[in-house]
């Protein structure tokens, strides 16, 4: 299960990179940078090179202070791998870092409540800001409503670049995964339909997980496959919001007329396929995730969420829409991978101990 989450999550992070690329939904967006700041950012862009030598720490709480989370990923990584191979002595470590994780969580989600505020004061910065004056690309300024408008259309083009990077990796990565594992593809729409409806409407998915659980095992998944694999899903296999980072932070180099080179920009999908798992245990977690690897990248992070803020929930919609969409697939997926889906929703196979699927 989990290579085939990451599997799966690597080529949407590939789909989210040729999306930006090629339709560059960042530029002309608001991206409010003092003069002094883009000074600041414009000589600390990092080559490729750099960021590769940047990725050993030097001193974990200097890296830890600054915001700089490539050396701390890499920390962390090598540190779970020792702690791994300690073996029971270094299960209250592990507890404590538990610990430490879930407090983290319950804080930032104290934050992210307060996000509502956040959306209304950046949207009311950016349009106002626009309103006053706006100086485009090629040295002409506009104002007033011509202003807003230009503001509404880049908004747009960067919500529309989302959803046809979602719509891209539906049809590129998930189809054909579902005729390679030969999923009932009606069937299984008419099952995932209510979930990922529900995912949709409320932009969280904790909330269709109750009801996923239940239409995957009617669909003819075992309850101890699906148990397992949705669950860790929402952990490691979140398809949408990996999209989503790689999108967004390309976005926010792009509105900064910051040029990322490609090789600068296939580091930073390697260090997301680290920092996108667990990302569902807060609301917009993608957001502290995108400002802290802009960070490292020498990228406005705060700046560039801050302009994300005014479309979030837009965006936030349709990716958790597909990351229950590519949970309740690879529920399937896993138990054809296994021999125990029934595809027909009769008896389960031979030699199995699983009950008849319960709705």
């Amino acid at each position: 299960a989990l290579l085939y989450f990451e599997v799966v999550t690597t080529l949407a992070l590939v789909v989210g990179l040729v999306v930006v690329n090629l339709v560059r939904p960042g530029d002309g967006l608001p991206l409010d940078l003092t003069a002094t700041m883009g000074e600041a950012v414009a000589k600390t862009k990092p080559s490729g090179w750099d960021i590769a030598l940047h990725l050993f720490p030097s001193n974990l709480a200097k890296h830890a202070y600054e915001g700089d989370i490539l050396p701390i990923v890499v920390f962390a990584v090598l540190f779970g791998v020792a702690l791994v191979h300690v073996g029971e002595k270094g299960r209250p470590v592990m507890a404590f870092c538990e610990g430490v994780a879930e407090t983290m969580f319950a804080y930032t989600g104290y934050i992210t409540k307060l996000t509502p505020i956040g959306v209304f004061g950046a949207m009311a910065y950016n349009v106002s800001h626009m309103a006053a004056g706006h100086r485009l690309p090629g040295g002409e300024e506009i104002r007033g409503w011509g202003a807003v408008a230009y503001l509404l259309v880049r908004y747009a083009r960067l919500v529309g670049s989302m959803y046809l990077a979602l719509i891209v990796f539906v049809l590129v990565v998930l189809v054909p995964v579902m005729l390679i594992a030969k999923v009932p593809i009606a069937r299984f729409a008419r099952a995932i339909r209510e979930p990922v409806v529900t995912a949709f409407s409320t932009a969280s998915s904790e909330a269709a997980l109750p009801r996923l659980l239940e239409r995957v095992v009617e669909l003819g998944v075992p309850r101890r496959v699906a148990s397992f694999v949705i669950p860790a899903g929402y952990s490691f296999n979140l398809d949408g919001s990996t999209l989503y980072l790689v999108l967004a932070s390309v976005s926010i180099a792009q509105a900064a007329g910051i040029h990322m080179p490609i090789g600068s920009q296939i580091v930073m999908m390697l260090v997301f396929m680290l920092t996108s798992k667990g990302v569902a245990g807060v609301p917009r977690a993608t957001l502290v995730i995108i400002a802290a690897t802009c960070h490292g990248f020498g990228l406005p992070g705060e700046a560039g969420v801050a302009m994300l803020l005014a479309v979030d929930e837009v965006m936030d919609m349709a990716r958790t829409a597909v990351n229950v969409l590519g949970n309740g697939l690879a529920s399937v997926v896993i138990a054809r991978w296994e021999g125990v889906f029934e595809s027909e929703g009769g008896a389960p196979p031979a030699g199995s101990s699983e009950d008849s699927p319960r709705g």
